[in-house]
Protein backbone atom coordinates (compact mmCIF):
# COMPACT_ATOMS: atom_id res chain seq x y z
CA UNK A 1 0.00 0.00 0.00
CA UNK A 2 1.26 3.27 -1.25
CA UNK A 3 0.79 6.24 2.41
CA UNK A 4 -1.28 9.46 1.50
CA UNK A 5 0.77 12.10 0.78
CA UNK A 6 -0.25 15.06 3.58
CA UNK A 7 1.53 18.49 4.48
CA UNK A 8 3.59 18.54 7.62
CA UNK A 9 1.15 18.91 10.66
CA UNK A 10 1.28 23.31 11.20
CA UNK A 11 2.10 23.91 7.93
CA UNK A 12 0.25 27.49 6.75
CA UNK A 13 -3.04 27.42 4.66
CA UNK A 14 -2.83 30.08 1.48
CA UNK A 15 -4.04 29.94 -1.83
CA UNK A 16 -0.46 28.57 -2.77
CA UNK A 17 -0.60 26.24 -0.19
CA UNK A 18 -4.35 24.80 -0.97
CA UNK A 19 -3.03 24.48 -4.72
CA UNK A 20 0.22 23.15 -3.12
CA UNK A 21 -1.71 20.34 -0.98
CA UNK A 22 -4.35 19.50 -4.14
CA UNK A 23 -1.84 18.68 -6.36
CA UNK A 24 -0.30 16.06 -3.50
CA UNK A 25 -3.55 14.56 -3.23
CA UNK A 26 -3.14 14.10 -6.90
CA UNK A 27 0.29 12.58 -6.98
CA UNK A 28 -0.88 10.31 -4.19
CA UNK A 29 -4.19 9.08 -6.02
CA UNK A 30 -2.56 8.35 -9.46
CA UNK A 31 0.32 6.59 -7.60
CA UNK A 32 -2.48 4.36 -6.15
CA UNK A 33 -4.06 3.57 -8.83
CA UNK A 34 -1.45 2.59 -10.61
CA UNK A 35 0.00 0.66 -7.97
CA UNK A 36 -3.49 -1.22 -8.30
CA UNK A 37 -3.49 -1.52 -11.94
CA UNK A 38 0.41 -3.42 -12.60
CA UNK A 39 -0.68 -7.07 -11.90
CA UNK A 40 2.66 -9.27 -11.68
CA UNK A 41 2.67 -12.48 -13.36
CA UNK A 42 5.03 -15.39 -13.95
CA UNK A 43 3.42 -15.34 -17.66
CA UNK A 44 4.61 -11.89 -18.49
CA UNK A 45 8.07 -12.04 -18.68
CA UNK A 46 9.37 -12.34 -22.56
CA UNK A 47 9.16 -15.08 -24.77
CA UNK A 48 11.34 -14.33 -26.68
CA UNK A 49 13.92 -16.43 -28.82
CA UNK A 50 17.64 -15.34 -27.48
CA UNK A 51 19.30 -13.07 -29.69
CA UNK A 52 22.37 -15.32 -30.03
CA UNK A 53 20.13 -18.64 -30.27
CA UNK A 54 21.52 -19.03 -34.46
CA UNK A 55 25.16 -19.58 -32.26
CA UNK A 56 26.32 -22.89 -33.19
CA UNK A 57 28.39 -25.24 -30.04
CA UNK A 58 32.33 -24.02 -31.31
CA UNK A 59 34.67 -27.10 -31.33
CA UNK A 60 37.83 -27.22 -28.76
CA UNK A 61 41.18 -26.39 -28.97
CA UNK A 62 42.92 -28.85 -30.98
CA UNK A 63 45.77 -28.39 -28.25
CA UNK A 64 43.74 -27.38 -24.85
CA UNK A 65 41.47 -29.69 -25.72
CA UNK A 66 43.50 -32.54 -25.24
CA UNK A 67 43.15 -31.41 -21.38
CA UNK A 68 39.71 -31.54 -21.58
CA UNK A 69 39.32 -35.04 -22.54
CA UNK A 70 41.98 -35.61 -19.82
CA UNK A 71 40.62 -34.14 -16.71
CA UNK A 72 37.16 -36.04 -17.45
CA UNK A 73 39.31 -39.14 -17.72
CA UNK A 74 39.24 -41.55 -14.72
CA UNK A 75 42.26 -43.47 -15.27
CA UNK A 76 44.82 -43.71 -12.78
CA UNK A 77 47.31 -44.09 -15.24
CA UNK A 78 46.77 -41.14 -17.48
CA UNK A 79 49.15 -39.26 -19.27
CA UNK A 80 48.77 -35.46 -20.59
CA UNK A 81 51.13 -35.03 -23.61
CA UNK A 82 49.78 -32.53 -24.86
CA UNK A 83 50.20 -29.20 -23.51
CA UNK A 84 53.33 -27.21 -23.24
CA UNK A 85 53.70 -27.00 -19.99
CA UNK A 86 56.66 -28.14 -17.74
CA UNK A 87 56.47 -30.77 -15.21
CA UNK A 88 58.66 -32.00 -12.73
CA UNK A 89 59.81 -35.97 -12.27
CA UNK A 90 57.19 -35.87 -9.67
CA UNK A 91 54.45 -34.67 -12.63
CA UNK A 92 54.01 -31.86 -10.79
CA UNK A 93 53.64 -27.88 -12.33
CA UNK A 94 56.67 -26.17 -11.10
CA UNK A 95 57.06 -22.74 -9.64
CA UNK A 96 61.25 -21.50 -10.14
CA UNK A 97 62.65 -21.00 -7.06
CA UNK A 98 64.28 -17.12 -8.33
CA UNK A 99 61.02 -16.40 -9.48
CA UNK A 100 59.81 -17.19 -5.69
CA UNK A 101 62.77 -14.99 -4.18
CA UNK A 102 61.67 -11.92 -6.46
CA UNK A 103 57.98 -12.29 -6.13
CA UNK A 104 58.88 -11.57 -2.07
CA UNK A 105 61.38 -8.86 -3.13
CA UNK A 106 58.00 -7.03 -4.83
CA UNK A 107 55.55 -7.67 -2.33
CA UNK A 108 58.07 -6.85 0.20
CA UNK A 109 58.37 -3.61 -1.04
CA UNK A 110 56.22 -0.95 0.63
CA UNK A 111 56.98 1.83 -2.48
CA UNK A 112 55.72 -0.30 -4.66
CA UNK A 113 52.21 0.74 -6.85
CA UNK A 114 49.59 -0.54 -8.60
CA UNK A 115 49.21 2.35 -11.15
CA UNK A 116 48.69 1.89 -14.86
CA UNK A 117 51.59 0.96 -16.60
CA UNK A 118 52.45 2.83 -20.03
CA UNK A 119 50.93 2.14 -23.17
CA UNK A 120 54.17 0.06 -24.12
CA UNK A 121 54.83 -1.34 -20.28
CA UNK A 122 57.53 -1.19 -18.01
CA UNK A 123 60.31 0.30 -19.46
CA UNK A 124 63.17 -1.53 -17.50
CA UNK A 125 61.34 -4.58 -18.67
CA UNK A 126 61.99 -3.62 -22.34
CA UNK A 127 65.18 -2.65 -22.21
CA UNK A 128 66.04 -6.01 -20.70
CA UNK A 129 64.30 -8.26 -22.81
CA UNK A 130 66.18 -6.68 -25.52
CA UNK A 131 69.49 -7.40 -24.32
CA UNK A 132 68.42 -11.18 -23.58
CA UNK A 133 67.29 -11.43 -27.12
CA UNK A 134 69.70 -9.75 -29.14
CA UNK A 135 72.98 -9.60 -26.84
CA UNK A 136 74.28 -7.00 -24.27
CA UNK A 137 75.98 -5.17 -27.26
CA UNK A 138 74.22 -5.57 -29.72
CA UNK A 139 74.63 -2.55 -32.38
CA UNK A 140 70.86 -2.52 -32.80
CA UNK A 141 70.78 -1.72 -29.04
CA UNK A 142 73.65 0.71 -29.17
CA UNK A 143 72.55 2.69 -32.07
CA UNK A 144 69.11 3.01 -30.59
CA UNK A 145 67.18 1.26 -33.35
CA UNK A 146 65.27 -1.32 -31.76
CA UNK A 147 61.54 -0.43 -30.13
CA UNK A 148 60.34 -2.94 -28.12
CA UNK A 149 57.07 -2.87 -26.12
CA UNK A 150 55.31 -5.07 -23.25
CA UNK A 151 53.23 -7.56 -24.65
CA UNK A 152 50.83 -10.44 -23.59
CA UNK A 153 53.46 -13.30 -23.60
CA UNK A 154 53.94 -14.62 -27.14
CA UNK A 155 50.69 -14.99 -28.66
CA UNK A 156 49.94 -11.14 -28.09
CA UNK A 157 53.35 -10.06 -29.04
CA UNK A 158 52.56 -11.85 -32.60
CA UNK A 159 48.90 -9.96 -32.86
CA UNK A 160 50.53 -6.83 -32.05
CA UNK A 161 53.17 -7.39 -34.38
CA UNK A 162 50.75 -8.55 -37.00
CA UNK A 163 48.21 -6.29 -36.51
CA UNK A 164 51.35 -3.28 -36.81
CA UNK A 165 52.41 -5.19 -40.58
CA UNK A 166 49.13 -5.25 -42.05
CA UNK A 167 48.72 -1.70 -41.42
CA UNK A 168 51.96 0.16 -42.00
CA UNK A 169 53.24 -2.90 -44.16
CA UNK A 170 53.25 -2.63 -48.12
CA UNK A 171 53.31 -6.92 -48.14
CA UNK A 172 49.93 -8.33 -46.66
CA UNK A 173 51.62 -11.92 -47.30
CA UNK A 174 53.56 -13.97 -44.32
CA UNK A 175 54.63 -17.22 -45.00
CA UNK A 176 54.67 -19.44 -42.29
CA UNK A 177 56.27 -22.82 -41.64
CA UNK A 178 54.65 -26.27 -42.53
CA UNK A 179 53.54 -27.67 -39.90
CA UNK A 180 54.08 -24.81 -37.10
CA UNK A 181 52.35 -24.11 -34.12
CA UNK A 182 48.55 -24.16 -34.32
CA UNK A 183 47.63 -20.77 -33.34
CA UNK A 184 49.74 -19.02 -35.77
CA UNK A 185 47.67 -18.94 -38.86
CA UNK A 186 44.74 -17.83 -36.78
CA UNK A 187 46.83 -14.88 -35.45
CA UNK A 188 48.08 -13.82 -38.41
CA UNK A 189 44.49 -14.28 -40.54
CA UNK A 190 42.75 -12.47 -38.12
CA UNK A 191 45.42 -9.39 -37.76
CA UNK A 192 44.62 -8.90 -41.85
CA UNK A 193 47.32 -10.60 -43.23
CA UNK A 194 47.00 -13.34 -45.95
CA UNK A 195 49.08 -16.54 -44.46
CA UNK A 196 50.61 -19.28 -46.64
CA UNK A 197 52.84 -21.86 -45.93
CA UNK A 198 56.25 -22.91 -46.84
CA UNK A 199 58.15 -26.68 -46.63
CA UNK A 200 60.11 -27.51 -43.11
CA UNK A 201 59.35 -30.85 -41.87
CA UNK A 202 59.78 -34.30 -43.91
CA UNK A 203 57.93 -37.01 -42.81
CA UNK A 204 60.41 -39.63 -44.76
CA UNK A 205 63.46 -38.63 -42.21
CA UNK A 206 61.46 -36.79 -39.86
CA UNK A 207 63.85 -33.94 -39.82
CA UNK A 208 64.16 -30.42 -41.84
CA UNK A 209 63.07 -30.13 -45.58
CA UNK A 210 65.94 -27.89 -45.87
CA UNK A 211 66.07 -27.98 -49.97
CA UNK A 212 62.02 -27.14 -49.82
CA UNK A 213 62.18 -24.38 -47.77
CA UNK A 214 65.03 -23.04 -49.79
CA UNK A 215 62.74 -23.35 -53.07
CA UNK A 216 59.76 -22.45 -51.19
CA UNK A 217 61.48 -19.29 -49.75
CA UNK A 218 63.13 -18.53 -53.19
CA UNK A 219 59.89 -18.17 -55.15
CA UNK A 220 58.00 -15.80 -52.84
CA UNK A 221 57.69 -12.37 -53.61
CA UNK A 222 59.69 -10.06 -52.52
CA UNK A 223 58.88 -8.27 -49.62
CA UNK A 224 56.61 -11.01 -48.04
CA UNK A 225 57.30 -11.65 -44.36
CA UNK A 226 58.69 -15.39 -43.07
CA UNK A 227 57.53 -16.80 -39.57
CA UNK A 228 60.66 -18.20 -38.10
CA UNK A 229 61.18 -19.99 -35.37
CA UNK A 230 64.32 -18.81 -33.43
CA UNK A 231 64.65 -22.15 -32.07
CA UNK A 232 62.81 -25.52 -30.70
CA UNK A 233 60.29 -25.72 -33.73
CA UNK A 234 56.94 -26.51 -32.49
CA UNK A 235 55.50 -29.03 -32.85
CA UNK A 236 58.15 -30.54 -34.83
CA UNK A 237 61.60 -30.35 -32.58
CA UNK A 238 63.73 -29.64 -35.59
CA UNK A 239 65.79 -26.51 -36.16
CA UNK A 240 68.13 -25.79 -38.86
CA UNK A 241 71.64 -26.13 -37.92
CA UNK A 242 74.04 -22.32 -37.59
CA UNK A 243 75.26 -23.21 -41.37
CA UNK A 244 71.80 -23.89 -42.71
CA UNK A 245 70.42 -20.41 -40.86
CA UNK A 246 73.28 -18.55 -42.44
CA UNK A 247 71.97 -20.00 -46.00
CA UNK A 248 68.42 -18.81 -44.84
CA UNK A 249 69.52 -15.53 -43.93
CA UNK A 250 71.29 -14.87 -47.13
CA UNK A 251 68.50 -16.08 -49.00
CA UNK A 252 65.47 -13.99 -47.04
CA UNK A 253 68.47 -10.74 -47.26
CA UNK A 254 68.54 -11.41 -51.13
CA UNK A 255 65.15 -11.88 -51.70
CA UNK A 256 64.42 -8.43 -49.09
CA UNK A 257 61.71 -10.80 -47.04
CA UNK A 258 61.04 -9.41 -43.96
CA UNK A 259 61.80 -12.12 -40.86
CA UNK A 260 59.38 -12.12 -38.05
CA UNK A 261 60.89 -14.69 -35.28
CA UNK A 262 58.90 -16.32 -32.54
CA UNK A 263 61.15 -16.76 -29.26
CA UNK A 264 59.28 -19.10 -27.10
CA UNK A 265 61.98 -21.19 -26.31
CA UNK A 266 65.07 -19.32 -25.26
CA UNK A 267 67.16 -20.85 -22.83
CA UNK A 268 65.09 -23.76 -22.54
CA UNK A 269 65.82 -25.72 -26.12
CA UNK A 270 69.99 -26.26 -25.39
CA UNK A 271 70.31 -24.89 -21.67
CA UNK A 272 71.68 -21.65 -23.31
CA UNK A 273 70.20 -18.22 -23.53
CA UNK A 274 73.21 -17.09 -26.08
CA UNK A 275 72.76 -20.33 -27.98
CA UNK A 276 69.00 -19.85 -28.51
CA UNK A 277 69.35 -16.84 -29.64
CA UNK A 278 71.86 -17.32 -32.43
CA UNK A 279 69.68 -17.63 -35.60
CA UNK A 280 68.20 -14.31 -34.01
CA UNK A 281 71.28 -12.69 -33.20
CA UNK A 282 72.66 -13.62 -37.32
CA UNK A 283 70.03 -11.20 -38.64
CA UNK A 284 70.45 -8.32 -36.54
CA UNK A 285 74.27 -8.55 -37.02
CA UNK A 286 73.46 -7.85 -40.67
CA UNK A 287 72.17 -4.76 -40.32
CA UNK A 288 68.75 -5.50 -41.36
CA UNK A 289 65.45 -5.04 -39.76
CA UNK A 290 63.60 -7.82 -38.62
CA UNK A 291 60.68 -8.50 -35.55
CA UNK A 292 61.22 -10.44 -33.09
CA UNK A 293 58.05 -11.70 -30.35
CA UNK A 294 59.37 -12.82 -27.18
CA UNK A 295 57.62 -15.00 -24.28
CA UNK A 296 59.12 -15.93 -20.90
CA UNK A 297 56.03 -18.22 -20.51
CA UNK A 298 58.52 -21.68 -20.76
CA UNK A 299 61.98 -20.21 -19.66
CA UNK A 300 60.87 -18.87 -16.36
CA UNK A 301 57.51 -20.58 -16.23
CA UNK A 302 55.64 -17.63 -15.87
CA UNK A 303 52.76 -19.55 -18.11
CA UNK A 304 49.86 -17.63 -16.24
CA UNK A 305 51.40 -14.12 -16.05
CA UNK A 306 51.37 -13.29 -19.84
CA UNK A 307 54.50 -12.09 -20.10
CA UNK A 308 55.98 -11.20 -23.13
CA UNK A 309 57.81 -8.61 -25.68
CA UNK A 310 57.85 -7.46 -29.15
CA UNK A 311 60.94 -5.85 -30.52
CA UNK A 312 60.75 -4.09 -34.07
CA UNK A 313 64.74 -3.81 -35.09
CA UNK A 314 64.71 -0.95 -37.33
CA UNK A 315 67.76 0.84 -39.77
CA UNK A 316 67.85 3.73 -37.97
CA UNK A 317 66.80 5.40 -34.81
CA UNK A 318 64.42 7.93 -36.47
CA UNK A 319 62.46 5.25 -37.90
CA UNK A 320 62.55 3.16 -34.18
CA UNK A 321 61.06 5.99 -32.94
CA UNK A 322 58.18 6.37 -35.42
CA UNK A 323 57.70 2.65 -35.23
CA UNK A 324 57.15 2.76 -31.43
CA UNK A 325 54.36 5.21 -31.71
CA UNK A 326 52.16 3.56 -34.32
CA UNK A 327 52.58 0.25 -31.64
CA UNK A 328 51.02 2.69 -29.36
CA UNK A 329 48.15 3.02 -31.30
CA UNK A 330 47.58 -0.75 -32.25
CA UNK A 331 48.07 -1.66 -28.49
CA UNK A 332 45.73 1.32 -26.76
CA UNK A 333 42.31 -0.16 -28.40
CA UNK A 334 43.36 -3.20 -28.11
CA UNK A 335 44.20 -3.78 -24.35
CA UNK A 336 45.07 -0.14 -23.01
CA UNK A 337 48.45 -1.25 -21.62
CA UNK A 338 50.32 -4.56 -20.52
CA UNK A 339 49.91 -5.79 -16.45
CA UNK A 340 52.55 -5.31 -14.14
CA UNK A 341 52.96 -7.75 -11.87
CA UNK A 342 54.89 -10.78 -14.49
CA UNK A 343 56.84 -8.14 -16.41
CA UNK A 344 58.42 -6.94 -12.98
CA UNK A 345 59.14 -10.62 -11.70
CA UNK A 346 61.11 -10.85 -15.37
CA UNK A 347 62.99 -6.76 -14.60
CA UNK A 348 63.97 -8.15 -11.21
CA UNK A 349 65.45 -11.48 -12.20
CA UNK A 350 67.25 -10.20 -15.35
CA UNK A 351 68.73 -6.80 -13.53
CA UNK A 352 70.25 -8.71 -10.54
CA UNK A 353 73.30 -10.48 -11.29
CA UNK A 354 72.93 -12.99 -8.07
CA UNK A 355 68.98 -14.00 -9.32
CA UNK A 356 69.79 -14.25 -13.18
CA UNK A 357 72.45 -16.47 -12.53
CA UNK A 358 70.13 -18.40 -10.37
CA UNK A 359 67.82 -18.65 -12.94
CA UNK A 360 70.05 -19.69 -15.53
CA UNK A 361 71.02 -22.45 -13.02
CA UNK A 362 67.33 -23.67 -13.05
CA UNK A 363 66.71 -23.52 -16.53
CA UNK A 364 69.47 -25.24 -17.68
CA UNK A 365 68.06 -28.38 -15.04
CA UNK A 366 64.81 -27.82 -17.15
CA UNK A 367 66.22 -28.17 -20.38
CA UNK A 368 67.93 -31.26 -19.08
CA UNK A 369 65.72 -33.10 -17.75
CA UNK A 370 63.49 -32.63 -20.95
CA UNK A 371 66.93 -34.49 -23.14
CA UNK A 372 66.98 -37.32 -20.50
CA UNK A 373 63.38 -38.13 -20.76
CA UNK A 374 64.50 -37.75 -24.62
CA UNK A 375 67.01 -40.30 -24.33
CA UNK A 376 65.08 -42.43 -21.95
CA UNK A 377 62.03 -42.77 -23.82
CA UNK A 378 64.37 -43.75 -26.83
CA UNK A 379 66.32 -46.79 -25.03
CA UNK A 380 63.05 -48.07 -23.69
CA UNK A 381 61.85 -48.31 -27.49
CA UNK A 382 64.77 -49.61 -28.70
CA UNK A 383 65.01 -52.33 -25.57
CA UNK A 384 61.11 -53.17 -26.93
CA UNK A 385 62.43 -53.97 -30.25
CA UNK A 386 59.79 -51.10 -31.53
CA UNK A 387 59.78 -51.08 -35.38
CA UNK A 388 61.46 -48.39 -37.05
CA UNK A 389 64.26 -46.01 -36.33
CA UNK A 390 63.44 -44.10 -33.67
CA UNK A 391 66.46 -41.85 -33.69
CA UNK A 392 65.11 -38.17 -34.13
CA UNK A 393 63.56 -38.31 -30.66
CA UNK A 394 67.26 -37.99 -29.45
CA UNK A 395 67.47 -35.38 -32.68
CA UNK A 396 65.22 -33.05 -31.87
CA UNK A 397 65.57 -30.42 -29.70
CA UNK A 398 63.02 -28.65 -27.02
CA UNK A 399 59.83 -28.97 -25.46
CA UNK A 400 58.29 -31.62 -28.03
CA UNK A 401 59.03 -34.15 -30.32
CA UNK A 402 56.97 -35.12 -33.27
CA UNK A 403 56.79 -38.86 -33.12
CA UNK A 404 55.46 -39.38 -36.38
CA UNK A 405 52.55 -41.22 -35.04
CA UNK A 406 49.77 -41.32 -37.03
CA UNK A 407 46.31 -40.12 -36.10
CA UNK A 408 44.87 -43.72 -35.97
CA UNK A 409 47.81 -44.91 -33.55
CA UNK A 410 47.11 -41.83 -31.33
CA UNK A 411 43.18 -42.65 -31.13
CA UNK A 412 44.27 -45.93 -30.26
CA UNK A 413 47.00 -45.17 -27.28
CA UNK A 414 44.75 -42.90 -25.67
CA UNK A 415 41.25 -45.80 -25.70
CA UNK A 416 44.01 -48.52 -24.64
CA UNK A 417 46.61 -46.70 -23.05
CA UNK A 418 44.72 -43.29 -21.41
CA UNK A 419 47.96 -41.31 -22.66
CA UNK A 420 46.98 -37.99 -24.14
CA UNK A 421 48.38 -36.21 -27.30
CA UNK A 422 47.45 -33.60 -30.38
CA UNK A 423 46.50 -35.84 -33.24
CA UNK A 424 49.32 -34.98 -35.12
CA UNK A 425 51.69 -36.94 -33.30
CA UNK A 426 53.32 -34.07 -31.01
CA UNK A 427 54.15 -34.73 -27.71
CA UNK A 428 55.53 -33.14 -24.77
CA UNK A 429 58.65 -34.22 -23.73
CA UNK A 430 58.20 -32.16 -20.37
CA UNK A 431 55.01 -34.01 -19.39
CA UNK A 432 57.01 -36.96 -19.30
CA UNK A 433 59.12 -38.27 -16.02
CA UNK A 434 61.42 -41.66 -15.41
CA UNK A 435 58.05 -43.84 -13.86
CA UNK A 436 55.92 -43.02 -17.41
CA UNK A 437 58.65 -43.42 -19.98
CA UNK A 438 57.70 -47.08 -19.63
CA UNK A 439 54.03 -46.81 -19.82
CA UNK A 440 54.22 -44.25 -22.94
CA UNK A 441 57.02 -46.73 -24.52
CA UNK A 442 54.59 -49.75 -23.93
CA UNK A 443 51.85 -47.65 -25.70
CA UNK A 444 53.60 -46.55 -28.93
CA UNK A 445 55.34 -50.11 -28.98
CA UNK A 446 51.26 -51.43 -29.52
CA UNK A 447 50.07 -48.67 -31.59
CA UNK A 448 53.06 -49.46 -34.23
CA UNK A 449 52.85 -52.91 -34.02
CA UNK A 450 48.82 -53.62 -34.23
CA UNK A 451 47.82 -49.86 -36.05
CA UNK A 452 48.45 -49.40 -39.80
Amino acid sequence: MIPELTLPAGYASSAADRRLNALLRHLSSSAMDTHNSVSPSPTSSFQYDSVFSHVVQAPEDPILGVTVAYNKDPSPVKLNLGVGAYRTEEGKPLVLSVVRKAEHQLVNDRARIKEYLPIIGLAEFNKLSAKLIFGADSPAIQENRVTTVQCLSGTGSLRVGAEFLAKHYHQCTIYIPQPTWGNHPKVFTLAGLSVKTYRYYDPATRGLNFQGLLEDLGSAPAGAIVLLHACAHNPTGVDPTLQQWEQIRHLIRSKKLLPFFDSAYQGFASGSLDGDAQSVRLFVADGGECLVAQSYAKNMGLYGERVGALSIVCKTADVAGKVESQLKLVIRPMYSNPPIHGASIVAAILRDRNLYNEWTIELKAMADRIISMRHQLYDALRARGTPGDWSHIIKQIGMFTFTGLNSKQVAFMTKEYHIYMTSDGRISMAGLSSRTVPHLADAIHAAVTQVV
